[in-house]
Parts: structure tokens; sequence; C-alpha cells
């Protein structure tokens, strides 16, 4: 119970930090509103290019990597991403939603936030080990994200795109964010084979790191929040959430346990296959929205409608990881 209600306290105060922050620039004047994305930037590159790369090294430092089947961890995240993509389009298929609208429903069945919320609640229940595991988990996020779900979008917004995949894959390998984030689970992983001891502060280090490194990114996510129009896109939201935490957990995870990871350290990479492939919208959809010029407000409204649903779903994944 302890550890729920931290992680939900950890994600509510982040969340409401950042949107009362934008509140008050707002009443500050126009220079102070103007300030909201580059503050939102800072804050994200302090979280992602400082935070959770030294996290995600100290965790995959001691992880234990001796079973071959974990290999499979960033397939099924991949696979996941893109299989919610495809069912977001099939929920605007159903409901004969245009071109902006299915494109917004596919990067928010696709797009899952994974690396700040989903890392914390893996952080809080399962400890370092799991930590560790969802950065196996999401290795590949970043490379779907701008090599498929981006262009994807793109298209549905009418807009021709001309940058061939190899050039995407280019510009994606100098992109910092990605950079950092792939740079620290190899040196991680480097210092973890060759057998080098871990120094114990780490330990403490990161009970320290992952929570502080979490809320500066929901406070820069808070920033961004909008609730004038979700109560026009209730019933998308909640198609959206079944797609979130029930069609996508049952079929990642039931492919986990056929692959034996139930067997695994105590269920483990199960354990964490559950809590990963169980969240949210991710912020990111909303940043395609925007981009291609998509329907802003059906991105912002599931993307908060799967985002309160935590509140529900994380006493859910809390029960459900006492069963595994």
């Amino acid at each position: 119970m302890q550890k729920l209600l931290f992680s939900l306290a950890l994600i509510v105060t982040g969340l409401v930090v950042g949107y009362l922050w934008q509140q008050g620039a707002k009443r500050k004047g126009l220079r102070q509103e103007a300030a909201i994305p580059a503050t939102r930037k800072l804050l994200q590159k302090i979280g992602l290019l400082f935070f959770m790369p030294v996290s995600f090294v100290a965790a995959v430092w001691v992880v234990s990597f001796a079973d071959i089947r974990v290999a499979f961890l960033p397939i099924i995240g991949a696979s996941s991403l893109l299989l919610g993509g495809l069912f977001g389009i099939a929920i605007a298929t159903f409901m004969r939603k245009d071109g902006a609208q299915k494109g917004v429903l596919f990067c928010c069945g696709s797009f899952t936030n994974i690396g700040s919320i989903g890392a914390l609640v893996a952080f809080v229940f399962l400890g370092e080990m799991g930590f560790a595991l969802v950065a196996l988990y999401k290795m590949l996020e970043e490379i779907i994200y701008y090599t498929i779900g981006f262009p994807i979008a793109r298209y549905y917004s009418g807009v021709k795109n001309e940058a061939s995949f190899l050039k995407r894959v280019k510009e994606i390998s100098r992109d910092p964010f990605v950079c950092a984030a792939f740079s620290a689970f190899i040196f991680g992983l480097t210092l973890n084979l060759f057998g080098i001891p871990r120094p114990s502060f780490f330990e403490t280090l990161n009970s320290f790191f992952v929570p502080c490194g979490t809320f500066i990114l929901l406070v820069s996510i808070g920033l961004g929040m909008r609730f004038s129009s979700v109560g026009n896109y209730l019933v998308e939201g909640l198609m959206i959430s079944l797609v979130k935490f029930v069609a996508i957990p049952l079929i990642a995870v039931s492919t986990a346990f056929a692959l034996g990871f139930g067997n695994i350290n105590e269920g483990l990479p199960l354990k964490v296959v559950l809590i990963a492939s169980s969240m949210p919208v991710a912020f990111t959809a909303l940043v395609a929205a925007s981009i291609y010029d998509l329907d802003l407000d059906l991105a912002n409204s599931c993307w908060l409608i799967t985002t309160g649903s935590l509140v529900v779903v994380l006493p859910w994944i809390s029960y459900l990881l006492t069963l595994i």
C-alpha cells in the first residue's frame, strides 16, 4: 500500500505542480506565458540527460542477464507500441473519424509513457532490477516513434513525407535524448558484463535519482496540460483506455508468459512487461499532433483521460503483481 500511495502521490504532485506553474505564468502576462515552452524543454533536458541516464547506468550495472530469454523484452515492447497504433486506427475507422483524428488515435494508441511513469512504477514496486529491465523493454521505443509513428501521423495530416527511412534513422542517431538513453544502457551493460563491482552508494543514489528525475519530467508535462476539451472526447478517451489498459497488456503479458518469463528471477521480467505495457498515452502524442496540425484537443483529451485512469489502474497492477 505504501508503494502504491507513493507512486500515485508523486505522479499527481508532479502534474499538479506543473499545471499550477503554467496557470501562474499565464496570469503574470504574455511574457511569462511565452516562456513556458522553454521551461518545459529545460526540465526535460535535466530529467532525460542527467537524472535518468545515471539511474539507468546504476540499475543495468547490477541486473542479471543470465537468461537469454530477456532479449525478447525489447521485441515485446516494440510490438506492443505498433499493435497499440493499429488498435488506434481500428477505433478511428469504427468511429468514422477523419484523417486528422485518425492520425491522433494512432499516436495515442501507440505512444506510451514508459520512460517516466512506467519506470517510476517499476522502480517503486520492483526495485532497481525491475527499473533496469524497463530500460531494456523500451530500447526500441524512440526508433518506433520517429521512424514509424511520426511519419504515419504526418501521412494522416496530408503532408507529403519527403524524408527517406535512412534519413530519419540518421536524425534519430543525432537526437541527444536518444543518444543519452542508449549510451546509458550500453555503458551499464558493459560494466555488468565485465563483472566490475558497483559501489554500494549507487543504491542510495538511485533511490533519490529515480523519483527526482520522474518528478521533474512530470512537472514538465503538467506545464502543457489543458482541460478545456476533455468532455468532448470522453468516448474516444475511454476507447483508448481499453487499448492501453486491457488489450495491449493482455497480449503482451500472454506473450511474455508463453516465453517463460514467469520462470525467470521469480517472474521479474513478466512483472516488468505487465507494468510497462499498462501505461497511459505519452505526451509525445501531443507533440506529434501539434507538429502535424492534427486534432490537438483529441490528443490532449486521450492523454488526460488515460493518465487520470492511473488512480484505478495502479491498484489493479499492484494486485496482479502479487499473483505472479
